[in-house]
């Protein structure tokens, strides 16, 4: 199969896009596929390039604003290319954190509580002393921690805001839960072994946490069997609320025993110091058995979805 690996794009995680998709390339299998690297510096790329790759598959490499929110899964659909991961409905959904909090809200799966903001004319710090300091900014959409910051006083907010603002046009202030750190990486409605974070320099797992070798301390966490069984419940019910398909990674915070649930990817990062691949070896799978099976289920769910398509 000739794959078309699509990484970079135009949102603020570019970077990560592009090491995800280097190390996808690095690890698919050569005796089943021929990896096309597809690079996108511009919209306008994406339908060029896939035109004339000629490819088979679109293995989704891309992370945050046209990549992870739907708008390429949409065109990839017009152009009846197959493509990895979560389809439109999802990707949109999972991608504007407000939204995909008050769905999990209203089934009743906890996250954090807090304030979204539409525009500096929203500012108003009086509301977030009622919050309670410390308090988490960031923006509403986008991955990779950036544009987050932890803010611990009324003084650091201004600023805080404007840096999410700049990235976003929408906020969201929640109080900071200092819990333990949870990520459960789901494929194919599977979770595999959850892994529990420690930051090595910060408070909170940060994008240098993220990224710089040594950043963090990543290990399958062992809970007490009743928060294990509620943080399940809580990845796999927001996976399937969320109508996640194929894989995806929900990111929570233990909090006194309680899972809240903080953001669901449905492209979470694949680069040499990612959560999933880390979590699928906990599990027994190698990085290149991982990817054959994000293909061979994302070949699947687009057979399903286009056969009902043909009998509407």
């Amino acid at each position: 199969m000739k794959i078309g690996v699509i990484m970079g794009g135009i949102s603020s995680e570019r970077e990560i896009s592009l090491q995800t998709g280097c190390e996808m390339i690095r690890h698919l299998d050569r005796g089943r596929y021929e990896p096309v690297p597809i690079v996108i510096d511009q919209r306008a790329d994406l339908i060029t390039q896939v035109r004339q790759a000629g490819i088979d598959l679109a293995l989704l490499a891309l992370h945050g604003q046209y990549g992870e929110d739907g708008t390429v899964q949409g065109a990839l659909e017009t152009l009846g290319i197959p493509y990895t991961g979560s389809g439109v409905l999802a990707s949109s959904l999972c991608m504007n954190k407000q939204l995909s909090k008050m769905i999990l809200k209203a089934a009743g799966v906890h996250t954090p509580e807090g304030l979204c903001w539409q525009g500096m004319n929203d500012y108003n710090p009086k509301v977030v002393q009622q919050l309670g300091y410390p308090v988490i900014v960031k923006p509403n959409t986008g991955g990779s921690s950036i544009g987050i910051q932890l803010v611990h006083h009324e003084k650091e907010l201004l600023p805080a805001v404007q840096g999410a603002f700049s990235l976003d046009r929408a906020i969201l202030i929640e109080p900071y839960l200092n819990g333990v750190e949870l990520t459960c990486s789901i494929v194919d409605g599977e979770l595999l072994p959850i892994m529990g974070i420690q930051s090595s320099h910060s408070e909170w797992f940060d994008y240098r946490s993220k990224y710089e070798a040594g950043g963090a301390e990543e290990i399958v966490i062992q809970l007490p069997s009743d928060a294990e069984e509620r943080v399940r419940e809580a990845a796999l019910a927001s996976y399937r609320l969320l109508q996640c398909k194929v894989y995806a990674r929900v990111d929570m915070m233990l909090y006194q025993d309680i899972p809240y649930v903080l953001e669901v990817n449905t492209l979470p990062g694949m680069t040499v110091n990612s959560l999933l691949p880390k979590s699928a070896a906990a599990a027994g799978m190698t990085f290149t058995q991982l990817l054959d099976r994000i293909i061979d289920c994302s070949l699947h769910e687009r057979k399903q979805e286009w056969r009902l398509e043909q009998h509407v």
